[in-house]
């Protein structure tokens, strides 16, 4: 402790080590209140291993229930500025729902606290006199001391709670973001790639999606999108963060964004019906969102967005926010289409048997970027198809909801079931006689098998299909305006005009043609 008091100034993270507050020393006691659900060591002691110029910390975060504290969880923390030289783990946020604090010394998280007024720690220098005198006598100690640390920390290396650990990182590295300590609440979705998690970060609810080692190409592939120039959009999930847990076979890969509370399009579908307006509203913002990442982008600023095909568009992998605005999310198949580069991996046969093109599912894809985009809007045309079936816009009955190709093949259909139905047969999900008599239906059914067409240059292009959902809309809203039709419903009796101009060619399409 006399050493590092005299070095300090100039040895800072090194003297704290010595002192019980380094990295490479540092014990905490350690607790997360989620894996006892995963069957794994719940509580313990933590051993901090840091890097070298780095101090360690130990934390604690808990909450308020009912007066309270209820422990969350605690170990080791990161080299932070606003831990330096505390001794006690206090709170001093005013009023969070999530507590955290964080300390040096060994054990120091043992007892936490909450203290409102709690200042910063007042840190004091030696004289600068006597510091140079002992720097000069003590220098050859301190160098064998650095380089026996460096040995112990290279020898007994593990990961720290909250460390970004990309020893394999896809290029280019996401944005590192140092995370308030999360706390996973409870699963929403399960998929190939793993599971998503709703979670708490600090007073923030958040998705959490996890994959195991085995898909690391898809979380590389995902975060690697999410990263890309551009693409910040109110359609296309919010990302925050991508980071690497555990090591060896307990090895997890995490991508962290936005969380929405209604969940996946599918699932809001199969316990919800649409009015006319709710399925214009979800229909022109999932068209947006699409004919975005379609795009080639010029940003002030910033490199350019190059187009991007989802290739695993469905129903599952369209979020919806509180107000049924869409939100598409999912990228792990996407790929990119950047001017003068090569496309990344571009299998062809890839995505969800049931959203596929037939020329995808046949093997006959050209494999340039316009024949990617319209794999897309082929299932564009399904989803599109999927909350038609749900719209109480017609007076009847409404059909109980459906997959596509459901009634044709099934539940579980083999890969041969939907070749033949879908290229051979060129059977689509029928458009009943009843949707065709409410004019606005009538419009969105043609907008259907438009994007569904077997000819893949005949399909339209997502922004034409905004415009055209946009426009119906608002000659819809206006006839029911002027009809007091408080619900939007618009029975086959209110005549509303075709748009028969708005066809792949027509002036408003080729705005947005790629």
């Amino acid at each position: 402790m006399w050493l590092c008091w005299l070095t300090g100034a100039l040895l800072g993270s090194l003297c704290a080590g010595l002192s019980g507050g380094g990295a490479s020393t540092t014990e905490c006691l350690f607790y997360n209140v989620n894996f006892e659900l995963e069957r794994t060591n719940q509580s313990g002691v933590e051993r901090c291993e840091g890097e070298r110029d780095k101090r360690s910390h130990c934390y604690a975060s808990w909450s308020n229930q009912s007066g309270a504290p209820l422990l969350l969880r605690r170990g080791c923390w990161l080299d932070d500025f606003n831990c330096y030289d505390r001794q006690a783990c206090v709170a001093s946020e005013a009023e969070p729902q999530v507590f955290f604090c964080c300390c040096e010394g060994n054990f120091c998280n043992e007892r936490f606290s909450y203290r409102p007024d709690a200042g910063g720690p007042q840190v004091q220098a030696p004289p600068p006199g006597l510091l140079n005198e002992v720097v000069y006598f003590l220098l050859p100690v301190i160098v064998s001391v650095v380089l026996l640390a460096a040995v112990m920390t290279y020898r007994h290396r593990k990961p720290r709670y909250g460390h970004v650990d990309l020893e394999d990182p896809p290029p280019p590295t996401p944005p590192l973001l140092r995370l308030e300590p999360l706390q996973l609440l409870e699963v929403k979705a399960r998929g190939r790639f793993g599971c998503v998690w709703k979670a708490q970060m600090s007073s923030e609810l958040v998705a959490v999606k996890i994959f195991p080692i085995q898909n690391k190409d898809s979380w590389a592939n995902e975060t690697d999108i999410f990263i890309t120039p551009g693409m910040k959009h109110e359609n296309i999930l919010k990302f925050i963060t991508a980071e690497k847990r555990g090591s060896h076979l307990e090895t997890e890969l995490w991508i962290i964004t936005e969380f929405h509370e209604r969940g996946s399009l599918s699932d809001f579908l199969k316990g919800n019906v649409v009015s006319w307006s709710e399925l214009c509203h979800i229909s022109e913002s999932m068209a947006c969102g699409l004919a975005y990442l379609h795009e080639d982008l010029n940003l002030r600023g910033e490199a350019a967005k190059p187009a991007i095909a989802h290739r695993d568009f469905k129903s599952k992998n369209v979020m919806l926010r509180s107000d049924l605005t869409a939100v598409i999310g999912d990228f792990g198949l996407a790929v990119r289409f950047a001017p003068g580069e090569p496309p990344g991996e571009t299998h062809g046969q890839v995505g969800t048997w049931r959203y596929m093109a037939p020329e995808v599912l046949e093997g006959a894809i050209n494999f340039q970027r316009d024949s990617f985009l319209r794999i897309d809007m082929y299932a564009l045309g399904l989803v599109l198809w999927e909350l038609v079936s749900r719209c109480r816009a017609v007076d009847g009955p409404v059909d109980e909801y459906l997959l596509p190709f459901e009634e044709e093949v099934g539940q579980h259909p083999a890969l041969e079931d939907l070749q033949d139905v879908v290229v051979h047969k060129k059977i689509r999900p029928a458009l009943k006689e009843l949707w065709l008599k409410h004019s606005g239906l009538a419009q969105v059914c043609e907008t259907v098998e438009e994007c569904w067409d077997h000819d893949a240059e005949a399909r339209l292009s997502a922004g034409c299909v905004e415009e055209r959902i946009s426009q119906v809309r608002r000659l819809t809203g206006t006839t029911a305006s002027s009809t007091s039709d408080p619900h939007g419903l618009l029975g086959s009796v209110l005549p509303v005009p075709m748009l028969t101009n708005l066809d792949p060619r027509s002036p408003v399409c080729e705005d947005r043609e790629h």
